[in-house]
């Protein structure tokens, strides 16, 4: 069965239940499996390591995730308009993927949350874009007849999925943002099943 790897990082969870909703997208799709993964957190002290398995959530991913997966689902927080380091941490470390072409024409979708609601949502998504279109990943958005992105008040763009976390980070996923997940986990794996055939 094809998995589709849905890879995050998040500090305060909004983005971590994103991903749950994207996965749920995903596996909405017959045949489609998400395969959730994060990246740890970038320590001030470069020599410093985390464990290999996080004590809790969803494993660390491995550049071999990345290579086998069907398709990808990226997710970050927005930190001053771009992804957070850690995630671009793990990005920088795909260079020999790069050199080998083994991501070129997988599909990819990007989400992301902020603590407010202009605070970088769209320059965040595009940021995250970037690195996937020199890796060949063939890139997603949301469409407008997804009718939610005609009415949310919260998070929401064609870019990607988005969250208005608050800016003491605890806003709930509103239900216009978390069919916005499900229906970009969806049409991710919809893309990708037809790439499979």
């Amino acid at each position: 069965m094809p998995s589709i790897l849905v890879l995050y990082y998040s500090r305060y969870g909004s983005v971590k239940q994103m991903a749950q909703y994207i996965a749920r997208g995903i596996e909405s799709v017959p045949g489609m499996e998400a395969k959730i993964r994060t990246v740890p957190p970038v320590s001030p002290t470069t020599e410093a390591t985390d464990p290999p398995i996080p004590d809790s959530g969803a494993p660390y991913a491995t550049l071999a995730d990345l290579k086998e997966c069907a398709g990808l689902a990226l997710g970050s927080p927005t930190r001053f308009g771009n992804m957070a380091a850690p995630m671009k941490y793990f990005l920088d470390q795909a260079s020999s993927l790069w050199l080998s072409g083994s991501l070129v024409n997988k599909p990819a979708v990007v989400f992301s949350s902020t603590s407010t609601m202009h605070g970088g949502q769209e320059s965040t998504l595009l940021s995250m874009m970037l690195p996937l279109f020199h890796l060949g990943f063939i890139l997603l958005g949301l469409p407008y007849t997804e009718p939610d992105l005609n009415t949310t008040q919260s998070g929401g763009t064609p870019y990607g999925a988005s969250h208005v976390a608050g800016t003491s980070g605890k806003n709930p996923i509103t239900e216009e943002e978390q069919r916005l997940c499900i229906a970009l986990g969806k049409r991710l794996a919809e893309l990708t099943l037809k790439l499979q055939s």
